[in-house]
């Protein structure tokens, strides 16, 4: 008998004589505790235990074909590969209890690229390729596991969110339901030439509020609704006998009937109307109204955006911050991901701003000066959570530096007047004062451009920290134009100074992901209040948007937003479709256990925090946090090594 036949033999009988307690060792941890008994029996009367002394090599590639899979039952596995040519090796990763490997290269018929070496003396659980193959084809959770990887955990962590939240608000139909689902009848329409007091005739005996004009190939032309009936009755020159095309809002915007209840309410909240149409190649099948909407769910997010745009007060305004509260923990339970989540709570923050501004130029006068409100930083990106400051400023046109300096004058009392009104409504006010309120943030358009020429040519450790909140720009309320030439020349400037992208890598990689050293998960803070804490955001958002910054600046991508920025990068060949995919799952998460976070803390009326105590996570969520954390380091070694730092 061969030493590895003698090391098998012995191994399965460690197994067989405590099949019970691998079965439940094996329950406590995905994907297994989603196996069926006699999937997961099969894996366990199959499986062998090995030991790995401090240091041995389990697997590498100099073995050749991979021939097990390994389950580690005790101990650390960390990874180790080279760095190209040179002679130099970096840990890739580490696994510890519970999980397993190499699963890439079983499925690959290949031998693993990274050597997988015992970190301390470690026991694990091998299964054998043929047995391997079995289970892979028989348990659609390991199935599924073995394909998705991280992906997969992902969806069982999701679940576990929407549950917990549920728990206090009953159950009901999800916000990814299909609007095609939610269509009851076939849509009212008519054609252009129809005069208007016929056609407000069918919407009388339809009972309907509002009507869909279409050619005779069901080809959407435009919209008509009571709300169009009351400007029309408002105006006594208008002639009822007309066609209704002379009345009618042309070419609709409009959604598929495969798009989202949440897709239909974050635009009705968006763009302010009541009505969705739809629309399926080319033609119209139906139309979708709020009310449709409201008797989905309680989630009454466009009743809620109009009672903010209609507020009568800031005292009023600040009341309805709770409300956004609510309408967060239900959406969280009707299975919304964190950017619809941090979409909601921007435009919902948006909205409020926008009546902040209206409401302080009724109280304080209007300037009579056309401005334009800015906002930069995580609103800017539309990353808002329920915890937030301020960053703002005020964007104006003027043809000389003696009218901007008098323009200035007459806003700067009126942005001040704004800022602290914001902060009663929950935005705090800024610590480093970039607010609009500040003189040097109430600038006109060739002042602002000056400021980023200055930040983009002397790149100070000053200008690139400026960089990072100022180049997340954003537009709410006020002319769009001079915000959106500015960004444009913002990106042609640093799309010319190689020496400034270069620069700015290297800032994005200072927040290094708080993973620890070979014998714990996470680093953590050691000392005084924060101790055996992580900080969320800054250690573990922070990374990806900085990176996702750096690249989408230096590739001319105008979108703020870091996920949208990943999607762009992949489109336009600059990262991988797979790391673009596993960044911003990995960012998913960390947002995600960040608004739970604030969502309990609010709840319990705590001040709110981006500090974390991993330890008292559950097993599934450190892992997943772990890996969410090594895709961060993945992302600043490729911008580390795209710009030879």
């Amino acid at each position: 008998m061969s030493r590895s036949e003698a090391f098998a033999k012995t191994g399965r009988a460690a197994v067989q004589q405590n099949i019970q307690g691998t079965l439940e060792f094996l329950q406590k941890y995905p994907p297994f505790n989603q196996m069926e008994l006699a999937h997961l029996s099969f894996l366990v009367e199959n499986c062998q235990l090995r030991f790995y002394a401090e240091g041995e090599k389990v697997v590498c590639p100099e073995d050749g074909l991979v021939e097990f899979f390994y389950i580690v039952k005790q101990g650390t596995i960390y990874g180790e590969r080279r760095q190209g040519q040179d002679s130099s090796k970096e840990t890739t990763f580490e696994i510890t209890t519970g999980e397993c490997f190499p699963i890439a290269a079983l499925l690959g018929e290949r031998a693993t690229r990274t050597s997988h070496i015992a970190a301390v003396d470690t026991f694990c659980l091998l299964l054998d390729k043929a047995a391997f193959v079995k289970i892979f084809t028989k348990s659609n959770p390991f199935r599924d596991f073995s394909l998705r990887g991280i992906s997969s955990l992902l969806d069982q962590a999701n679940q576990q969110v929407q549950s917990r939240a549920a728990e206090t608000l009953g159950s009901q139909l999800s916000l990814e339901t299909k609007l095609a689902e939610l269509l009851m009848r076939e849509p009212v329409t008519c054609q252009g030439d129809l005069p208007l007091h016929k056609a407000v005739q069918l919407m009388h005996e339809q009972q309907i509020s509002s009507v869909m004009i279409a050619d005779e190939m069901q080809r959407l032309q435009g919209i008509f609704t009571l709300r169009d009936l009351r400007r029309v009755i408002a105006d006594a020159n208008a002639d009822l006998r007309q066609p209704i095309s002379e009345f009618m809002t042309p070419n609709p915007f409009h959604l598929s009937p495969q798009a989202s209840a949440f897709d239909a309410a974050l635009a009705m909240t968006e763009r302010h109307f009541t009505h969705v149409c739809l629309v399926e190649d080319g033609r119209l099948v139906g139309m979708i109204s709020e009310r449709d909407l409201f008797s989905l769910q309680r989630v009454d997010l466009v009743h809620l955006a109009r009672a903010v745009r209609n507020a009568v007060s800031v005292e009023s305004l600040a009341q309805l911050r709770e409300d956004i509260r609510s309408l967060v923990d239900r959406m969280i339970a009707h299975g919304a991901s964190p950017e619809q989540v941090t979409r909601l709570i921007t435009l919902l923050n948006d909205h409020t701003v926008s009546r902040v501004i209206e409401l302080c130029m009724e109280q304080h006068g209007d300037p009579g000066v056309e401005f334009t409100w800015l906002v930069f930083g995580s609103e800017g990106r539309k990353e808002q959570t329920l915890y937030t400051d301020q960053d703002n400023g005020i964007l104006f046109e003027a043809s000389s530096q003696e009218e901007a300096n008098a323009i200035r004058q007459k806003l700067l009392p009126l942005a001040r007047e704004i800022n602290l009104a914001l902060d009663d409504c929950g935005f705090t006010l800024c610590k480093g004062n970039i607010m609009a309120g500040n003189a040097e943030l109430c600038l006109s358009r060739e002042e602002w451009t000056r400021r980023f020429s200055k930040i983009v040519r002397e790149a100070t450790a000053e200008n690139l920290l400026y960089s990072t909140i100022f180049f997340d720009l954003r537009a709410i309320w006020g002319p769009l134009e001079g915000c959106q030439i500015l960004r444009r020349e913002m990106l042609a400037l640093i799309r010319s100074n190689d020496v400034f992208q270069r620069l700015l890598a290297q800032a994005s990689l200072q927040h290094k992901p708080p993973l620890g050293g070979l014998f714990r998960d996470f680093s953590l803070d050691k000392k005084g209040a924060e101790k055996d804490t992580l900080d969320l955001k800054i250690k573990g958002l922070t990374p990806f948007v900085d990176g996702a910054r750096v690249l989408a600046l230096s590739h001319g991508i105008e979108s703020s937003n870091t996920l949208e920025r990943f999607r762009q990068l992949v489109s336009k060949g600059v990262i991988e479709r797979l790391d673009g995919d596993a960044y911003a799952e990995a960012y998913h998460f960390i947002q995600l256990i960040r608004m739970q976070q604030h969502q309990q803390q609010a709840r319990n009326e705590l001040a709110y925090s981006n500090r974390i105590y991993p330890d008292e996570l559950n097993h599934l969520d450190r892992r997943i946090l772990r890996e969410a954390f090594r895709q961060a380091q993945r992302l600043q070694a490729s911008i580390a090594f795209r710009y030879q730092l």
